[in-house]
Formats: C-alpha cells, sequence, structure tokens
C-alpha cells in the first residue's frame, strides 16, 4: 500500500487507515464479536492499514483491550493512535483535560494497548473547565518522556461546539492556533467525506500550510457511502444512527442520488469497484497528507477499503463527483 506521512516528524503510516471504534461502540452492540474482530485487525495490518485508531472512551477501555491482544503479537506492523480527555459515566460523557489525570490516562492505555509508546495521542475534546494549553503541555511531557511520539488534536465534535452563524471548524482552528504555540501538532482528526466536506474549506488548507497530518474521520459518512444501507431498515437503539438526523428512512431516501453518483463512477473502473472505494479515493484526493480512517470490524469491508488506496480517480470521475447534489438532513 502507499505509505503517507503525518506531521513535521513525518511518521510514516499506510494511506488508509482503520477506525476501530465499532469494533466496541456506537454500533450495534449485537455484531460486536471480538474474535471477528481481532481477524479484522489482523487483515488490515497484513494489507499494509497500519494506522490503529482507537480511544479510551471506547467501550470504554475494551477497544484498547482488543488492540493490544494485537499489538502484543505486531507492534512493529502497527501506528497506534489513541486518544484522551472523554469519560464516559451513566448515560452522560464528560471532559477532562486536567493535567494529572492525562498523565494518569496515558499509562492506563499503555497497558492495555501492550505497548510501551503511543504513536499518535490526540486530544479527543477539550475541557471547557482547563485552559487548553494546560492539557496541551501535560501530552507535551508525555512526549519528552518517550511514552508518546506525536500529538494529534481530534475536531470530530466540531458540530456540536458551532456558536450560531460561525463556520464550523472556526473553534477548532483557534486551539490549534492556542495549542501550537505549546507544542507542535502532529495531525488533525475531523469529518471529511462526499457527504461531508466542510473540512475543505478552512480546516484542510490550515494542515496544509503547516506540514500538519489529516485523519479523514467518517469517510464512509458512517456506512451510508458503502450504498449497503437500505432506507427504512431500522437500527438497534444503541446504534447512533438510530437518532441521527440523517439516517431517518426520509432523509436516507432522499440522499440516495449521492450514492448513486458513486456507483456510477465505480463502473467505469471495473464489476469490481465499489462506491465505498470511490468515496474513500475521493477523500484520498484531497491531499497527500490526508489519510483516510473508516471504520470496519470485519474482514471484507477492511480488504475492501485498503484497496481503495490504488484506485485513482480520473478528472472526469472527480467533476462528476463535485456535481453531486448536496445531502440533504441536518447533521446536527
Amino acid at each position: 500500500m502507499e505509505r503517507r506521512t503525518i506531521g513535521a516528524a513525518a511518521l510514516s503510516v499506510g494511506a488508509v487507515g482503520l477506525g476501530c471504534m465499532p469494533m466496541s461502540w456506537a454500533y450495534s452492540t449485537s455484531r460486536q464479536r471480538g474474535e471477528e474482530s481481532l481477524r479484522a485487525v489482523h487483515r488490515a495490518l497484513d494489507a499494509g492499514s497500519s494506522l490503529l485508531d482507537t480511544a479510551d472512551m471506547y467501550g470504554p477501555f475494551t477497544n484498547e483491550l482488543l488492540l493490544g491482544r494485537v499489538l502484543k503479537e505486531r507492534r512493529a506492523d502497527a501506528f497506534v493512535s489513541t486518544k484522551v480527555g472523554l469519560l464516559v459515566g451513566d448515560q452522560h460523557i464528560v471532559a477532562n483535560g486536567r493535567p494529572g489525570y492525562v498523565r494518569r490516562a496515558c499509562d492506563a492505555s499503555l497497558r492495555r494497548l501492550q505497548t510501551d509508546v503511543i504513536d499518535l495521542y490526540q486530544l479527543h475534546r477539550a475541557d471547557p473547565e482547563v485552559p487548553v494549553e494546560e492539557t496541551w503541555g501535560a501530552m507535551a511531557e508525555l512526549v519528552r518522556a518517550g511514552k508518546v511520539r506525536a500529538l494529534g488534536l481530534c475536531a470530530v465534535g466540531a458540530r456540536s461546539s458551532r456558536r450560531p452563524g460561525a463556520r464550523l471548524h472556526d473553534a477548532t482552528i483557534r486551539q490549534l492556533e492556542r495549542v501550537q504555540q505549546v507544542f507542535p501538532v502532529s495531525a488533525v482528526q475531523a469529518e471529511l467525506s462526499v457527504w461531508s466536506p466542510e473540512a475543505l474549506e478552512t480546516l484542510l488548507p490550515w494542515c496544509e500550510a503547516r506540514g500538519v497530518g489529516f485523519l479523514a474521520a467518517m469517510p464512509l459518512g458512517n456506512g451510508f457511502l458503502t450504498g449497503t444501507l437500505t432506507p427504512g431498515q431500522g437500527f438497534e437503539a444503541d446504534d447512533l444512527r438510530a437518532r441521527h438526523p440523517r439516517f431517518t428512512a426520509e432523509m436516507m431516501a432522499a440522499n440516495q442520488p449521492v450514492v448513486a453518483g458513486l456507483r456510477r463512477v465505480a463502473r467505469r473502473h471495473g464489476e469490481h469497484v465499489t462506491p465505498a472505494q470511490v468515496a474513500l479515493a475521493w477523500v484520498l484526493s484531497r491531499g497527500r497528507q490526508v489519510i483516510p480512517v473508516p471504520g470496519a470490524k470485519r474482514e471484507r469491508w477492511v480488504t475492501e477499503n485498503a484497496a481503495a488506496a490504488g484506485l485513482r480517480l480520473t478528472d472526469e470521475d472527480l467533476a462528476e463527483i463535485a456535481g453531486l447534489p448536496p445531502a440533504q438532513g441536518s447533521w446536527d
């Protein structure tokens, strides 16, 4: 697989990563099977998808424990990205950016992951009660201590913190400017996909100008862009899409033209090319520092996603995708 680099440290990873969250969190608990997920992680590493993206809150903790079982055998093959800053309680999630907590959380993640160093440690959310510089300073200490190789900031929650009238990533960029004064940012993780391209406006250009890597979260639109979901199919109660405005039967039907366009492009590249691979290839085409991190928990999907790294979209393909109707329905 093609390799790409993250940040000034030029950390090398496969062009397509693996989002491990669905294995333990947020998607249909009844379909989460540990042994199946372990095989999927091994398959990702075999295919060159070396970036494994997790977080201590996924489970909570069980996702890191699962990856630890793989890393114990194959640490040299993997680039480990995990996150800190969110605590899961009974029916609620709260931010904690206190330096003491950050240090304890890092040590706990290292134990669960069965490794002595985290390649990329991301701040999952800033704590409104703690200056972000203090949190970032504690994370920088972990780099100097040799427990972490590079730092990143996760901006996936940008929609919930946006002020009326503000552009989506204005607050994120302000945070980045502040923490950059404390210690270099190596990567930013934020949503980017065919039906959610807002990061192209300001956030991705900010990263490009500073040599910061960009991890594209939800590049398959929580599964919608794969073309495998049927409007009105319903989701289990613990699946985040069960409460998502874009996954009502009405909105899924209204957004089928987006999937149809991806299918048309896929057909031009061969009968075995899928809409998901086109969607990932589009993300890859956004810049050399962009690494899509699609979530998956089965070998079949991991293999399909990894193969997207070899798909090259033509100017005609890109023009057709650019001309697709914007997605309908709120994403908030």
